[in-house]
């Protein structure tokens, strides 16, 4: 039986912060430098109270930018380990379709049962998980591993991946079975 690794979608796979920006610059007509918003959570930056509402309209996660590797590291690794591509869509009821088909899309090699639309990741029973959101890792049973993003940057407690080449390296001598 292959090892299983769960992917978190958002900020791992899918690159949010792009579409928040382009957001950002549409309506003030700036985009924000990095030191305006590394270290936390977007929603901090002044003038972003534009951007959640975003999440709740349909198409918005329909064409997220992919972060760079992702699909060319996943699909080496889907061929010794089971992929589990895991998301915590309950929040945004309009996400899912947008989500399967983005996912369809840039990921057509995984099946769509290895898709997981959930709330709580503490029922994902893998022995890895790649995940931006802290509180996912810190409820999981397995080994927990932080995907870089600005909101985890002084998250010390799990080992760390700042892109997809580092995923890569991770998992290049461990053994699938």
């Amino acid at each position: 039986m292959k090892k299983r690794i769960a992917v978190d979608m958002d900020e791992v796979i899918a690159d949010v912060y792009t579409k928040y920006l382009d957001i950002y610059e549409a309506k003030y007509g700036r985009r924000p430098a990095k030191e305006e918003y590394w270290g936390k959570k977007m929603k901090l930056l002044p003038g972003a109270e534009v951007l959640r509402p975003n999440l709740f309209e349909k198409g918005f996660f329909r064409d997220l930018p992919i972060m760079e590797n992702s699909q060319e590291v996943l699909r080496e690794l889907h061929e010794r380990f089971d992929i589990y591509i895991v998301t915590a869509a309950m929040e945004f009821r309009s996400s899912f379709e947008d989500k399967y088909d983005w996912l369809q899309e840039h990921f057509p090699f995984l099946h769509w049962r290895n898709f997981v639309f959930c709330g709580d990741k503490s029922i994902i029973k893998t022995d890895w998980l790649i995940d931006d959101h802290v509180h996912n890792l810190e409820t999981f049973t397995g080994t927990p591993i932080v995907f870089t993003a600005s909101h985890n940057i002084a998250e010390e407690r799990f080992d760390r991946v700042d892109n997809w080449l580092e995923v890569r390296e991770y998992f290049k001598d461990i053994k699938s079975e």
